[in-house]
């Protein structure tokens, strides 16, 4: 008996055990698919920017409430509604086919989250539209949500060109550097490089780019240059284009390359200022300002009256105009006193001293001969 009851109670602990062990894998199981899932959708969340629209659709002069989450926290964001997109092909003309003027700024929390009213505008260009929402600094985020502007017209989008197609495959750079000129204010000049290749399966002639520059917060201004040549598939090129700047442009802005409608590559351009200016505003404060000074006192000088000029102008002004000695009536004019003769004090003249100038008669050559009454001459 005691030995039959020993496999019998054995076999009821190892069942007991094998269920207590299924139990705890199966909680564990459950533990980790209910530990994942949040984490996951965390994840992915944060990974991808999500927006969403209180109305799928309004007519011009009504307002959408618009969310947003994933986003990158304490992010300033723009708020657009664009025409001519989709969430999947994006805004194909850029910015230029949004509605600007209207657009709104909006920061997102500490979560990355935010909400913001926009007022329905009609964008320049025809339907579809989205409200498109991206970051204006920091990394580059953003996403389109699907809006319909009512009343506004709709047309089809172009078709997608198939064959060649181009790609990116060096970041941009730009080369050259600023000259004299430019310290004194001239436009800033820079060449725009890149190398791209052909991953379709067509040539590419004559492709046309957009170069975008944008100072701060503002959008970019682009403008199209066209490179000539001919990409096979699988080869790659030198791309080279021109970037100019307004004259006394300085600070910090950023250089947009635009392929197809989509901004490719992005590259930020810190220009210096241009000091030249600022020394020549500060050399013609203090240029014109003494100018006029001076012109306001040689003014000044000669509308003063005669008797309250200074001295030196009375004595040239009592000068004779033909250069000579003005005389009293009745005298007899003398020669001419020499001119290292110094002046006498006007009381003791050779008229009014108290003797005669006792002065010597004798010739001063001793071979002159002088004759006497009785005629005889002495030596």
């Amino acid at each position: 008996m005691p030995s039959g009851g020993r496999p019998a109670r054995g076999k009821r602990g190892d069942g007991v055990k094998w269920t207590v062990l299924r139990g705890l894998v199966v909680v564990l199981v459950l533990a980790s698919v209910l530990l994942g899932l949040p984490v996951g959708g965390v994840a992915s969340a944060a990974e991808r920017p999500v927006v969403t629209l209180s109305d799928s659709q309004a007519g011009a002069g009504g307002t959408v409430t618009v969310r947003g989450e994933g986003w990158p926290a304490r992010a300033l964001l723009m708020v657009l509604v664009c025409g001519r997109a989709t969430p999947a092909r994006g805004v194909l003309g850029g910015t230029n086919s949004c509605a600007n003027a209207d657009g709104r700024a909006v920061t997102t929390d500490a979560d990355g989250r935010f909400s913001r009213r926009l007022p329905v505008t009609e964008p320049p260009v025809p339907c579809p539209c989205v409200v498109h929402v991206a970051t204006a600094t920091g990394a580059k985020e953003k996403a389109d949500a699907v809006f319909q502007v009512a009343g506004h017209p709709v047309e089809a989008l172009p078709e997608e060109t198939a064959g060649g197609r181009l790609s990116v495959l060096t970041d941009l750079r730009l080369e050259g550097s600023g000259g004299l000129l430019t310290w004194f204010g001239a436009p800033p000049r820079r060449t725009l490089v890149l190398t791209v290749g052909n991953v379709g399966t067509g040539s590419v002639r004559d492709p046309v780019f957009q170069v975008g520059t944008a100072h701060g917060v503002f959008a970019p201004q682009w403008d199209e240059h066209r490179w000539r040549g001919t990409i096979a598939p699988g080869r790659k090129a030198r791309i080279e284009l021109p970037v100019e700047l307004s004259a006394g442009a300085h600070g910090d802005y950023t250089v947009s390359l635009k392929y197809g409608g989509k901004v490719v590559a992005e590259q930020p351009w810190r220009v210096g200022r241009p000091w030249g200016v600022t020394l020549f505003w500060l050399l013609l404060c203090v240029v014109v300002p003494t100018a006029v000074f001076r012109i306001g006192m040689a003014v000044v000088d000669r509308i003063r009256p005669p008797g309250q000029r200074p001295r030196q102008r009375q004595r040239q002004g009592r000068r004779p105009r033909h250069g000579r000695l003005a005389t009293r009536p009745g005298a007899t004019e003398g020669p001419p006193r020499p001119a290292s003769t110094p002046a006498v004090l006007p009381w003791f003249t050779p008229d009014a001293g108290p003797g005669p100038v006792p002065h010597d008669d004798r010739p001063t050559s001793p071979t002159t001969p002088t004759t006497t009454p009785t005629g005889k001459g002495t030596p």
